[in-house]
């Protein structure tokens, strides 16, 4: 236990640092190298009297370290941003105000975390249920017509756009059979039962994209698994087959697979944009187009930094599972 908490505090430790390191190399991308913040903050119509102004107001005519600084100081403790009319406070974590409606990027990307949480995490239920399913089974039904039949479907799944699957969906479920309606979003608060039926078909769709690539991960894994000296040790002893499957085997094959999921679940919090856009649901990648159409920058910085916080989060998390399910690890 005591190695498994110091090895969760290095990951910890490297996980602030990557941060830190993506905070700069985010600013630098979007505030300092060639480009006009003050430009895209004023609008098209503005004199350049005007956009000096801004610029002057926005601090961008300081040195680039204490630019940094000051974007630094925002996220951690807040700061007090100039608005031509006033001063308006923006309290920590600061993301900076909306060129389009003026309101602070926090609260505006608070108000679509809950939608995005809602598309990832019924999706990534879905696709480990069916995509370690299938890899278990066709790591058990290896050579037989079965693992080719499944082989191929999981090929196929992975093949084909989440765009496509989400019309072939709709078309089905929705206009020929009339089982589900038309995707709406509603907000858990409000309606519990409406909030699943309306997202069963975005679930649907990326659970059938991503299932495929869990299923060949886990087949090869399981295959590498099964094949070790200390599963063939308890099949010799006599222990139940199942009891090898699930104790042994499996939780041999799992910590690829807990990476991965890490990997998928943080980059879809930063917004499935794809899927939002199609099933109209009012996240975080939706917000993301929405952003980039208008050239809303700060919108578009602070979802940046929050799909590279969730991957840097869940990938910490990941390790520390992975951890708990291989002790190997926390030696290494």
């Amino acid at each position: 236990m005591i190695l498994l908490t110091r090895f969760a505090l290095r990951r910890l430790l490297a996980a602030l640092l990557v941060l830190l390191v993506l905070s700069i190399a985010v600013y630098a991308l979007f505030y300092v190298l060639p480009g006009d913040p003050a430009r895209l903050a004023c609008g098209p119509k503005c004199t350049a009297d005007q956009v000096a102004q801004v610029r002057t107001q926005l601090g961008l005519d300081d040195p680039a370290y204490a630019q940094y600084a000051h974007f630094l100081h925002g996220l951690f403790a807040g700061t007090d941003i100039s608005t031509g009319v006033g001063t308006e406070h923006c309290g920590a974590p600061c993301l900076g105000f909306s060129y389009q409606s003026g309101e602070q990027v926090t609260s505006l990307l608070a108000q679509r975390l809950p939608a995005t949480a809602s598309l990832s995490l019924g999706a990534m239920v879905l696709w480990l249920v069916i995509g370690v399913g299938t890899g278990v089974l066709s790591a058990l039904r290896h050579g037989g017509l079965t693992e080719r039949l499944l082989t191929g479907l999981t090929l196929a799944g992975n093949a084909v756009p989440v765009f496509v699957i989400g019309i072939l969906l709709m078309l089905l479920f929705v206009s020929v059979l009339g089982w589900l309606p038309f995707p709406s979003y509603v907000p858990l608060t409000e309606d519990p039962e409406q909030w699943a039926w309306n997202l069963v078909l975005p679930w649907l769709a990326l659970a059938i994209l991503e299932s495929a690539k869990y299923a060949r991960l886990t087949r090869s894994s399981m295959l590498e698994t099964l094949a070790e000296d200390h599963v063939r040790t308890f099949r010799a002893y006599g222990v139940r087959e199942r009891s090898v499957i699930t104790r042994h085997a499996l939780r041999g094959a799992l910590p690829p697979v807990i990476a991965l999921t890490a990997l998928d679940l943080g980059t879809m919090f930063g917004g499935a944009v794809l899927t939002e856009s199609l099933f109209g649901i009012p996240g975080l990648g939706k917000s993301l187009v929405d952003a980039v159409k208008t050239e809303d920058l700060p919108v578009v910085v602070g979802l940046v930094l929050v799909t590279g916080f969730f991957v840097v989060l869940a990938n910490a998390v990941a390790d520390v599972l992975y951890a708990m399910a291989d002790r190997r690890v926390v030696l290494a």
